[in-house]
């Protein structure tokens, strides 16, 4: 039977007697005129149709119309039935969610009165007409109210219509209405509730005493949020869950590492340092963490636990790092998950098992609903290439954002409400009441498991200090503060709970408090002092600063031919589309003699070499299967079937996995995941395209407090690429730039590579080397630029023997041009399309250049001081170094480079710049102004007399 006419028969199954007569009468005249029953009673027969017993057989039983009941009657059943749905849906605006704070509740939708009903109203009807499964000890519809509200309006409440699926709205309700959601916790357990609540706040308390003033970002408030990670952990290990993958900031951070991750609290005493009496150092064995060279804070640390069942690691739990940036993290440790449940030993797709992960985000109330990177990551959840199975998201809602309240910092009624456009169903629970808290946690991991959807708790707490432990909070929230120094902490308030109860003694909660404090206070007593003098950062790995070019990336003629036809073959039946595919079948000859491959054949050709080295490739971006410039076709569609086939997926040498998606149209959180994913899986080649190099700005936190910085910080390797398509053709300011000085402003202690390549096999060596780094102490990240209009231009397409022989080259010599080191007066070096242009416009003149050295500078970072210096000894006769390039003076590379130039100068000679002034925007928005500007570029980098602008800053 379909599920509306259950609901149907269920509905007029509740009628009996004179009152089936009536709704009978009633029904006969609707049939005739819809205008001449009541309105209350027209919407039942518009939404349940006939009276269900007037369909059945002879011989069931008939209503008559005796003692037919008055419309009134009626009325107040149909407003009895609003006022049930009513508190389903709004049972949460009267809940008892609010610790401190302003104690009013918005109460009239879920008021009876509100609906025109008494208590003798509601008393007059049987239970079953309003609630089908009311549980025993509920007769009555004054009964089912109080039920109802009981379930949807304490210390724990839901909201779940914005669930549009009726199978999961049916599983909630069920849930919630049997009660099935609220953990019966034995006396014991809840003894062990009490003293784990007793063990944060005894830790929290004992730093604030012992560390005066230091930042900490306490917990305290939100105490039970420790009890409800336990739960997660306890759920996912029963289950064997392989990872738990969590993100938070730093709120709670230090105890959540503490108590859930188990770091040793004497390796958080001694990274309190400045302590007025002393240097902490952690006692021999105490177990650290990750760091890198340069540190950070002990609030954005982040650490891992294995939870062991003997010898064997049933599940290991990661809470990310991460910076201040707060927020940012969410799309990191989604990456992590979606990694971690990636099988990627076979060619194809990987297979997900959603079961091997599960990804926990604790975020900050002000944060979730100010920063759009939640919604970007939210977004992620139901993506075929990101999706994780769901994650279980908490806020740990302390009901002010640093000094900002509610009302400055949002536009809606709560902090969670933002998840409601993605169908997740929330709960708002009292920080107060820890069964409470543990019970949301039972709910919601439930959900998950069976529906594979995110679920968010909204943990509603307070703040015990400011932001921070040096603010004054009472500055600007007095009132909030008067309540919340009046408040007993959560440990009392569960422990005076107890006590009436009968759970514990007066005497028992006092005992463990001391039994944590003594315990604490031991291990701060016997730890060192440092005697060494003063602290120093670490020196970066060696394997760093060992250059990068130690390995072999060519590959024989035959395999590279065979990879080649393998990736023009296609599925039998498979019909694609015919321009495309004419296009993509002069491909086929590439490797022959007097062809080249240009740069779309040339990036097939990489990642087919590389899966056929069985190294796993996952490349996404915003239309990164067709490529935004339509050169790379790695994912075709059939024009009759709309079927899918990539020909990396059909190819018989691929040993691993080739991930392609197309990502939504996002950078920050699509870019934290990718960055996420290539620290989880650290021997999968990831790569990210921006659709244009200028949309990277949108990702730049990532770059900055992640991809650049994380090595440096956290000790956390990642070997990403970066795909950012850049060069000046006339496109205006927002298609022309991305921004290359701006990493190369990053650029240090060889944390990443930057490069600008101009040939299709400089990029199969550059990345066939990316790939190679995988996992070794020299990997660090690829932010390479990308051609746009060149991908088609037969000056970057490469021969076969330049695919076959050699490999990458930091410094390349301009192509065609005639070398005479000897009549050499001028060394030109630029970088990127600029140099295209100028070989261009050497083979169209008729000019001898024999005066004239030239260089491509392909990779910028680390730059390749020695291959220059030897350039320049070979130069006799040289007088100037120019560089030249398209982008302004004041961004592109010549910032960077002018100070390597000028090291190179021996007396007598100079060194210029050439390219456009310094310039707010990145580009002209007019194409002729374009294009003049870029002749005048060219036409200076190689006019023999002297001029443009000289290396003086100015």
């Amino acid at each position: 039977m379909a599920q509306n006419e259950e609901s149907n028969e269920r509905f007029w199954g509740t009628f009996h007697g004179p009152n089936m007569g009536y709704i009978e009468e009633q029904y006969d005249l609707y049939k005739e005129n819809h205008e001449a029953v009541d309105p209350s009673l027209r919407e039942i027969f518009d939404e349940h149709g006939a009276p269900e017993w007037l369909n059945q057989s002879k011989g069931t039983m008939q209503a008559t119309s005796e003692s037919a009941p008055s419309i009134d009657n009626v009325k107040k059943l149909t407003s009895a039935m609003k006022l049930v749905e009513a508190i389903r849906r709004f049972g949460h605006l009267e809940a008892d969610i609010y610790p401190v704070g302003s104690k009013e509740r918005d109460t009239e939708l879920v008021n009876p009165k509100t609906y025109g009903l008494s208590e003798q109203d509601l008393r007059s009807m049987p239970a079953s007409w309003l609630w089908e499964r009311s549980p025993s000890g509920v007769e009555d519809g004054f009964d089912v109210i109080q039920k109802l509200k009981k379930l949807y309006s304490g210390t724990i409440t839901f909201e779940y219509d914005h669930v549009n699926n009726d199978d999961e709205r049916t599983w909630l309700l069920e849930r919630i209405e049997s009660g099935e959601f609220h953990l019966k916790l034995s006396n014991e357990e809840q003894r062990q509730l009490l003293e784990r609540l007793a063990h944060v706040e005894g830790f929290e308390g004992f730093l604030q005493k012992t560390f005066v003033g230091q930042k900490r970002f306490s917990i305290e408030g939100l105490e039970a949020m420790v009890p409800m990670l336990d739960r997660i952990v306890k759920y996912a290990t029963e289950e064997k869950v392989e990872h738990i993958m969590m993100g938070m900031a730093h709120r709670g951070r230090l105890s959540v590492l503490a108590h859930v991750l188990g770091k040793p609290y004497d390796r958080i005493f001694s990274e309190f340092h400045h302590s007025p009496d002393k240097e902490l150092i952690p006692s021999e064995g105490s177990t650290g963490i990750n760091y890198g060279w340069t540190g950070d804070v002990k609030y954005h640390f982040g650490a891992t636990k294995e939870v062991k069942d003997g010898d064997e690691t049933e599940t290991r739990i990661t809470l990310a790092h991460n910076p201040s940036h707060l927020e940012f993290v969410n799309p990191v440790v989604e990456g992590f998950a979606r990694a971690a449940q990636d099988d990627r030993s076979g060619s194809g797709y990987p297979e997900q098992d959603i079961k091997k992960a599960i990804g926990v985000l604790i975020h900050g109330d002000a944060a979730f609903i100010g920063e759009g990177v939640v919604a970007e990551t939210l977004n992620l959840s139901g993506l075929p290439g990101y999706k994780t199975g769901g994650t279980l998201h908490i806020i740990a809602n302390n009901l002010v954002g640093y000094t900002t309240s509610q009302e400055d910092g949002r536009s809606t009624r709560y902090a969670s409400d933002l998840a409601k456009g993605f169908e997740i169903p929330i709960i708002h629970v009292n920080a107060d009441d820890p069964i409470a808290c543990v019970s949301a946690i039972k709910i919601a991991y439930e959900y998950r498991q069976k529906f594979n959807k995110d679920f968010l708790i909204d943990l509603v707490g307070y703040r015990r200090y400011g932001h921070n432990e040096m603010d004054e909070p009472r500055t600007t929230q007095p009132d909030l503060y008067q309540d919340i120094d009046d408040h007993l902490t959560a440990a009392n308030v569960f422990a005076d709970r107890l006590k009436v109860e009968g759970v514990v003694d007066n005497d028992e909660f006092e005992k463990i408090k001391d039994q944590v404090e003594s315990g604490l206070r031991g291990i701060y007593d016997s730890m060192k002092e440092n005697k060494t003098g003063e602290a120093e950062a670490k020196n970066m790995p060696k394997a760093l600063s060992n250059g990068l070019g130690g390995f072999e990336t060519a590959i024989p003629l035959e395999d590279l031919k065979a990879l080649n036809a393998g990736l023009l073959k296609r599925p039998e039946g498979f019909t694609g589309f015919k321009k495309l595919e004419k296009i993509l079948k002069r491909r086929e000859n590439v490797l022959e003699e007097g062809n080249k491959a240009d740069w779309g054949a040339g990036e097939a050709l990489t990642y087919a070499s590389i899966l056929n080295d069985g190294i796993p490739i996952r490349l996404t971006g915003q239309d990164t299967e067709r490529g935004t410039f339509a050169h790379r076709h790695m994912v075709l569609h059939d024009v009759k079937t709309a079927e899918t086939y990539s020909p990396l997926h059909g190819l018989d040498q691929a040993k691993a996995s080739f991930d392609i998606r197309n990502s939504p149209l996002s950078e920050a959180g699509v870019l934290g995941f990718e960055y996420g994913y290539s620290v989880q899986s650290k021997n999968t080649l990831v790569i990210w395209e921006a659709q244009f190099g200028d949309f990277a700005n949108a990702g730049q936190v990532i770059f900055d407090q992640f991809i650049a910085a994380s090595r440096a910080k956290w000790g956390e390797k990642s070997n990403m690429v970066m795909l950012l398509p850049h060069g000046y053709e006339g496109q205006g300011p927002e298609h022309s730039s991305a921004r290359l000085e701006r990493f190369l402003q990053m650029a240090a202690e060889k944390n990443w590579i930057v490069a600008n390549v101009t040939s299709s096999a400089q990029f199969f060596h550059l990345i066939r080397r990316q790939a190679a780094l995988r996992d070794k102490e020299a990997a660090r990240p690829l932010v390479l630029m990308t051609p746009k209009s060149l991908l088609r231009n037969q000056r970057v397409a490469s021969e076969a023997k330049e695919f076959t022989e050699g490999k990458f080259e930091p410094l390349r010599q301009q192509p065609n041009l005639k070398v005479s080191k000897k009549n050499a007066k001028r060394l030109l070096i630029g970088s990127g399309k600029v140099m295209v242009d100028i070989e261009d416009a050497i083979d169209n003149s008729e000019e001898n250049y024999d005066w004239l050295r030239a260089f491509r500078l392909e990779q910028i970072y680390p730059f390749p001081e020695n291959e220059l210096e030897k350039a320049v000894k070979e130069l006799p006769n040289l007088e100037e170094v120019v560089w030249v390039q398209e982008e302004p003076k004041n961004m592109g590379s010549w910032d960077f480079v002018d100070d390597y130039l000028r090291d190179l100068l021996n007396e007598g000679q100079s060194l210029r710049y050439i390219g456009r002034p310094d310039r707010s925007s990145p580009a002209v928005g007019e194409p002729n102004i374009h294009k003049t500007e870029q002749n005048r570029i060219v036409r200076e980098a190689i006019n023999p007399s002297k001029g443009g602008n000289s290396s003086e800053r100015n």
